[in-house]
């Protein structure tokens, strides 16, 4: 058990890491289904494009937290 005390620095890099695989996920399937439905039913497009807009940007702001609270907790 002596290693753990060799370890120094921060481990809130690692933390952000794994809250940015979440968002990242979110996106992919957030334009996936969008490019279903405009395949779909292209006279919707407009409308789609919008609401995959704002689902991104409110799933990347689920990363920015995830970054500021790295900062936060240290």
């Amino acid at each position: 058990m002596e290693y753990l005390a060799e370890m120094t620095g921060s481990l809130s890099a690692v933390g952000y890491g794994l809250a940015a695989i979440g968002p990242g996920i979110g996106i992919g399937i957030i334009v996936g289904k969008t490019i279903e439905g405009i395949a779909r039913q292209p006279e919707a497009t407009g409308a789609l494009r919008v609401n995959m807009f704002l689902g991104i940007a409110f799933t990347e702001a689920l990363a920015l937290i995830g970054l500021v609270m790295g900062f936060v907790f240290t």
